[in-house]
């Protein structure tokens, strides 16, 4: 008998697993050990109550007219290094302008990192475990929003926002399914960067038209195993790991369970809350949020990856 691919495997046998240690359920933060300068607390509000945030946004991407648009992460003169599906992220030009990274300070004074992307004006998608401890259920001290982050640089210090207020999916007390259906988290920053960066829209697709369009996805986030300064051609990079973005070109989503997605993007801790994008009228639109892993306990080796449907974006901006 031909054996089932991961990913058509029931989610049902993938949370007995994990109760069993056979695999892990990762989500993909990753810790950072900078100072915290934001020092406003925001305000957390739950799915049900997002009315009285008045958000804006309409699922429509925007490219302010200062900006210029390339299809390509890099340089023009800049090819592809080495084997790695994923390359740095250097472009300053939009879309790659509208991705940054989400850095948090937990209650206990850890600070983190995941990736964000503004989908508005003044607001930010990540996912609900970059603002709230999935273990503890606590939400974050505080929280930044650095937009477009190459090698530890902002275009300006002055374009660091804080976090005011923030609407979640799941502060992670429900069950696994439900907890991972609603792993995102929209946050409304306190200065107004899709004006100068942009914003990326957003549209909800069928499974049948992910599966009909294999290897069309690209993903970014700001991974903690990327970029390696070590590797030749990546000697630029001196930041550290988790301070360029990584692109990938050419991942997919290959199933759905439950309302859960399946994706073949590569991943790391840091990349939450990235981004999954498809260019649809040679414009970027998010389809997909990527939110954890799912990995072989016995050789750490990842097997496939999750995503949020991006389908609660409709729902909560219908009700601002």
């Amino acid at each position: 008998m031909t054996k089932k691919p991961i990913y058509k495997q029931s989610l049902s046998i993938f949370f007995a697993c994990f109760l069993a240690g056979i695999l892990s359920f990762t989500t993909l933060g990753g810790w950072v050990s900078v100072q915290a300068q934001a020092t406003q607390a925001p305000e957390f509000i739950k799915f049900p109550e997002a009315s009285k945030l008045q958000l804006s946004g309409n699922g429509k991407p925007f490219k302010p007219a200062g900006i210029n648009q390339s299809e390509k992460p890099y340089d023009e003169d800049r090819g592809t290094i080495g084997w790695d599906d994923r390359i740095p992220m250097i472009s300053r030009e939009y879309p790659w302008s509208t991705i940054g990274r989400v850095q948090g300070t937990t209650n206990d004074e850890k600070r983190y990192h995941c990736t964000g992307t503004l989908i508005g004006e003044s607001v930010v998608l990540t996912n609900s475990h970059c603002v709230i401890d999935e273990k503890t259920h606590q939400l974050s001290r505080t929280i930044e929003f650095l937009p477009n982050v190459i090698n530890g640089v902002v275009p300006s210090r002055r374009d660091i926002a804080l976090v005011k207020r923030v609407v979640y999916g799941t502060d992670f007390t429900g069950n696994e399914v439900t907890n991972q259906i609603n792993d995102w988290a929209v946050m409304e920053i306190n200065k107004p960067l899709g004006r100068k960066y942009g914003y990326l829209g957003w549209q909800s697709l069928p499974i049948a038209s992910f599966l009909k369009n294999q290897k069309q996805l690209f993903f970014v986030g700001y991974s903690g195993d990327f970029p390696n300064p070590n590797k030749k051609g990546y000697e630029f990079l001196s930041a550290g790991q988790g301070q360029t973005a990584s692109y990938q070109f050419g991942c997919s989503i290959v199933n759905e369970q439950q309302n859960v997605l399946f994706h073949d993007c590569d991943t790391a801790g840091g990349s939450s809350g990235g981004p999954i994008i498809a260019s649809i009228g040679s414009q970027p639109y998010i389809v997909a949020l990527n939110n954890a892993e799912i990995k072989d306990v016995g050789t750490n080796k990842g097997l496939i990856n999750l995503a949020v449907k991006i389908d609660f974006l409709d729902r909560l901006f219908s009700i601002n």
